[in-house]
């Protein structure tokens, strides 16, 4: 890896080297570049809750923007913009409730979502009638991080509940403090997983526990599909920095069905300039009825997302550094080869890759992802000016 500093580009020049950055920064959701990691490997059943998320799920959560504030109404509308913003079609499909639903348990101990969702099957149903999936929220404590009803002892009520309103996915989120043993968490996420395989209705796994107890290593065995690896990301370039570039040394836990989570998208929510925005795992986090064409054409990039998808499943890792310079790479299914060039740095630099690092021979076609262009052949090394806090993302393939 080469660079160069180049503080005097101006004008349209620049402008143009920027909007290549597109999100700007970080990839697990956008490209598995560096976050999307599927971790570990298939279990032993063969049941339909471990065949889930083959490739990374990919939808909306409804936390980062809306909280405490979201009921059936604002689910309804997201629903409504996933299809016509074209995010549906782009394999956004989980539409997912956060905490705050939660209402109080009957006498038997099944728990009934409160006055802001009347009719939970309803809901569900009109999601499904969109072709999308709906996903909800609990703890495996007595309450959720909000303080509403949680699931501990009462993991086949709820999942049997979630399974009656035709719920696809569960977020499950440990809200104690850290646990005094692995063993406590295990435990705990184990219980609700043989909870959702006992109802027979295929629901995602996704465990919130921040990375404590480095759980990619016993994440497939509890039964998750995706586990939080850090804590919570915020709408702000150090935060998604820091959370972004520490997924590097996850990609030997890489396996279909079972993804590094390194929280969800910042697209659209304002934070960051255009050059600072991070994709997490492709849940987005943003309102969908408000989103500016900028924002849209950052979600629904078929480029990237088939590097999200990519069935081999690869998760991207560094292969160079120096200093704020980052080069990762990702192998795809194809043979080919996905690189993003990362600047750090607070001006626009020039970097270099040479294809003797990525292990391809002489001449390569040389795609950009982000500007949905190819770029033509380049021989030995492929160089790019990169804006500061951005990254350029290509797709290299061997002539």
């Amino acid at each position: 890896m080469h660079r160069s500093q180049d503080t005097s580009r101006t004008g349209s020049t620049t402008k143009r080297n920027q909007r290549r950055a597109l999100s700007g920064i970080l990839s697990q959701g956008m490209g598995l570049l560096i976050y999307a990691a599927l971790v570990g490997c298939f279990l032993a059943s063969a049941s339909a809750q471990e065949k889930l998320a083959a490739t990374p799920p990919m939808g909306w959560n409804s936390w980062n923007h809306f909280a405490e504030r979201i009921d059936d109404k604002m689910v309804r509308e997201t629903a409504d913009a996933l299809v016509s913003t074209g995010l549906k079609d782009a394999g956004y499909i989980y539409l997912n409730i956060d905490d705050t639903w939660e209402g109080d348990r009957d006498a038997n101990g099944v728990i009934h979502p409160n006055a802001k969702f009347p009719d939970m099957k309803a809901l569900a149903d009109y999601v499904h009638s969109k072709a999308l999936k709906l996903g909800i929220y609990s703890s495996p404590g007595p309450k959720t991080c909000a303080g509403f009803e949680g699931s501990l002892g009462h993991e086949e009520h709820d999942a049997q509940t979630y399974a009656q309103w035709g719920i696809d996915y569960l977020k499950y989120d440990w809200c104690q403090q850290p646990p005094s043993n692995v063993e406590e968490m295990k435990n705990a996420y184990t219980k609700m997983h043989e909870a959702l395989k006992k109802t027979g209705r295929p629901i995602v796994l996704s465990l919130c526990q921040y990375g404590w107890n480095r759980v990619w290593k016993w994440g497939p065995a509890v039964g998750g599909n995706l586990w939080r690896t850090t804590g919570d990301i915020s709408d702000r370039y150090s935060v998604m920095a820091e959370i972004g570039f520490n997924q590097n040394g996850l990609e030997k836990f890489a396996g279909p069905g079972h993804w590094n989570d390194p929280d969800m998208l910042e697209v659209g929510n304002g934070g960051m300039n255009e050059d600072e925005f991070l994709a997490a795992p492709l849940i987005a986090g943003n309102d969908l009825t408000k989103m500016t064409p900028y924002a849209v054409e950052i979600l629904t990039n078929r480029d990237v997302i088939a590097v999200d998808q990519d069935p081999a499943g690869k998760q991207g890792f560094r292969i160079a550094q120096e200093g704020p310079f980052e080069v990762w790479l990702k192998p795809m299914a194809d043979g080919g080869k996905v690189v993003g060039l990362f600047n750090r740095q607070r001006t626009v630099e020039q970097m270099t890759v040479n294809f003797s690092q990525i292990g391809i021979p002489g001449e390569a076609s040389i795609r950009d992802l982000w500007l949905k262009k190819d770029l033509g052949t380049f021989k030995e090394k492929y160089s790019a000016y990169v804006p500061a806090h951005g990254v350029v993302l290509i797709r290299i393939k061997s002539k």
